[in-house]
């Protein structure tokens, strides 16, 4: 008979637990999980399990990728009730494009090596902080920006980074977008309105 082995939530579990008030950055649970899917299990664990699991949005000591399981004093749990037609809704209201970075699903992340895009669905206000799973209060948000380790510096954005934010915006921003690079270059656009035209 063949054993069943640890999921990575389960590991992810023991190793915070044997670790509680130690500090953690994310190459430690990323390694202990084994899998990309690391900070959706960390989530689940503080989300749903109720562990006391801290980062940088909830304590100022802490840097971005830290992670601190406080103590071993649960907290309330939610339970993830996302149905797949909500989730589909909202990839599809957004454009499948992440609401944090502009990122398409699929498209290399210039933030993650260059791997595919992935998008999970967010919250606007997290369930923690009182939100619903109404279809007002989720977002598609990239694996990047679901944990947190995107948009962290204020580096000047690629070409990749800053089309997708111009992707996902409004048309009537794009239109701005598009007057605005008209003015700052009148001659190139001459030339490349003339070569639309053929």
């Amino acid at each position: 008979m063949a054993t069943k082995t640890k999921g990575s939530r389960a590991k992810l579990r023991e190793y915070f637990i044997e670790h509680v008030g130690v500090v953690l950055n994310s190459d430690v649970p990323r390694e202990v999980a084994g899998t990309s899917e690391w900070g959706r299990r960390v989530r689940e664990l503080r989300n749903e399990e109720g562990l006391n699991i801290v980062t940088h949005n909830d304590r100022s000591e802490l840097k971005p990728g830290e992670y601190l399981l406080v103590n071993l004093k649960p907290l309330p749990a939610f339970e993830r009730s996302i149905s797949k037609e909500v989730r589909a809704f909202v990839l599809d209201r957004n454009g499948f494009t992440c609401q944090m970075c502009g990122i398409a699903a699929g498209e290399p992340h210039p933030d993650d090596g260059g791997r595919k895009a992935r998008l999970h669905i967010g919250h606007v206000v997290d369930k923690s902080m009182g939100g619903t799973d109404d279809v007002s209060n989720l977002k598609a948000i990239c694996s990047v920006c679901n944990e947190g380790a995107s948009n962290l510096t204020a580096n000047r954005p690629d070409t990749t980074k800053l089309l997708a934010q111009v992707r996902r915006a409004p048309a009537s921003v794009e239109l701005d977008v598009l007057k605005w690079l008209i003015q700052k270059f009148p001659i190139q656009s001459e030339e490349f309105l003339k070569e639309l035209k053929k």
